[in-house]
């Protein structure tokens, strides 16, 4: 018998010292309490994660739920600006105290570790996801639903969410446009690879409302977004506007303020899961 290299891909499946994959999944602080963990993703940027992942958490939370926000878009946080948090997170001998919103929503994010919340955030990719399992080990949740705002595309990351916390499931963010199903198709390849359930997509951007009219206008043609989801069997939560309101509000940090019932059907589903 040749010596053992210790590397298992090179030995056959009878080798006495074949080792099992090990989980990479970590536990959270051992005084968090936190119940089901949602990220929201997308093969690439600018197609509304964010907004997404905040008016999610503030739907559950008008619906009485203790939720929070995990900002692991670690060189873009958007999140605390949203709700209008500033400042800095502070900690305790127990672990790192998330902030919280005017409405009781927990957050946390780089930007809240920061000195100045415009300082640029100049980290490889191994630093930035090494913070963001900080964020799942060393941060005091208390939050029935966690809502983890990833970032664009499939690297370090997404990777390293994906592999070290125990996400119930992802929600995929698309925009219309004939691009989409590219898209959709990375991130759905990814939880598939990860063995992590995709509960559904969220289209972004679907229409403008005329205000003379009502009538729906899709500046970008048709989405794409319902046959995408068709070719993967998934349903498709919401179609969001453009609303020109909306992002008067988060440019305000009052996006707890939003009107809109975009979501509720992908609440419906978050509460029967």
């Amino acid at each position: 018998m040749s010596e053992c290299t210790h590397n298992c891909s090179t030995c056959g499946e009878n080798c006495g010292e074949r080792q099992q994959p090990q989980s990479l999944l970590k536990e959270h602080h051992p005084k968090a309490r936190i119940g089901k963990v949602y990220g929201i993703v997308s093969g690439k940027g600018g197609v509304g994660k964010s907004m997404t992942t905040s008016q999610l958490a503030v739907t559950m939370r008008r619906r009485g739920y203790e939720v929070g926000v995990m900002d692991a878009d670690v060189t873009g946080p958007s999140i605390p600006k949203a709700f209008g948090i500033r400042g800095q997170a502070v900690g305790t001998k127990d672990g790192l105290l998330p902030m919280e919103s005017r409405t009781g929503i927990q957050v946390m994010s780089t930007n809240l570790l920061l000195a100045n919340e415009t300082d640029p955030v100049i980290w490889r990719g191994p630093v930035i996801a090494g913070v963001v399992q900080q964020f799942w080990t060393d941060v005091l949740w208390n939050c029935e639903f966690l809502f983890v705002d990833m970032p664009p595309g499939t690297g370090d990351v997404s990777l390293s969410v994906f592999q070290s916390i125990p996400l119930d499931g992802i929600i995929i963010v698309a925009s219309p446009q004939e691009l989409v199903s590219m898209v959709v198709e990375k991130a759905v390849k990814m939880a598939e690879m990860m063995e992590v359930p995709i509960v559904g997509i969220v289209e972004n951007m679907s229409y403008l409302l005329c205000p003379d009219c009502g009538k729906k206008l899709r500046l970008f043609g048709e989405g794409k977004t319902a046959e995408a989801a068709a070719r993967h069997n998934l349903p498709v939560l919401a179609e969001m506007p453009i609303d020109p309101a909306l992002a008067a509000l988060v440019d305000a940090g009052n996006i707890e303020a939003f009107e809109g019932s975009w979501l509720d059907a992908a609440a419906d589903i978050l509460e029967s899961r």
